[in-house]
């Protein structure tokens, strides 16, 4: 199936001159959505993974349907004040401001080999810090996938030695 079909690009969202991938249609789409999350777990299926991991909010769209199928815990990397136990957290500088994410303390086990899951790579500034997130907390990133990768931006340049897989390239 051919996935891309189902982004639609929204000039000049969410400021003048930035072209948006809206994945809303793929979402919308039961057949394309299936068939993204079967394609993601396919990649996967034979990797050790102990953990699926995404940032908020959109990543959990992709993440939490991956985990399921392949019964593995989902750990959610969270905004401040999103997560109501003990956290490790991590500071980083977006184009626009500065983010924080936070993960429970408890929420790999050491050494846990960590699957990383968002809907789109641009610059790779979160996707880079949720790995430094996780590592710090005590697991490994064994891979970064993504639905959609805007490779024009460098992105999986931030994510070295990280493996990136993308299902949809622009």
């Amino acid at each position: 199936m051919d996935l891309a079909k189902y982004i639609r690009d929204i000039p000049n969202f969410p400021k003048p001159g930035i072209l948006f991938k809206d994945i809303t249609p793929l979402l919308a789409d039961p057949d394309a959505f299936h068939a993204a999350i079967h394609a993601l777990m396919n990649r996967y299926e034979h990797t050790a993974i102990d953990s699926i991991s995404a940032a908020e909010a959109r990543g959990f769209l992709f993440a939490a349907p991956l985990a399921y199928l392949m019964k593995k815990p989902l750990v959610p990397l969270r905004k401040p004040g999103k997560l109501p136990y003990q956290t490790h957290k991590l500071q980083y500088d977006l184009e626009y401001g500065q983010a924080e994410l936070h993960v429970h303390v408890d929420g790999f086990e050491r050494g846990a080999k960590v699957l990383l899951v968002d809907d789109l790579l641009a610059t790779g500034g979160t996707l880079e810090a949720a790995c430094k997130l996780i590592e710090q907390a005590g697991a490994s990133v064994i891979g970064c996938a993504v639905l959609v990768e805007l490779s024009f931006l460098n992105g999986r340049e931030k994510l070295r030695p990280h493996d990136v897989f993308s299902l949809i390239r622009y």
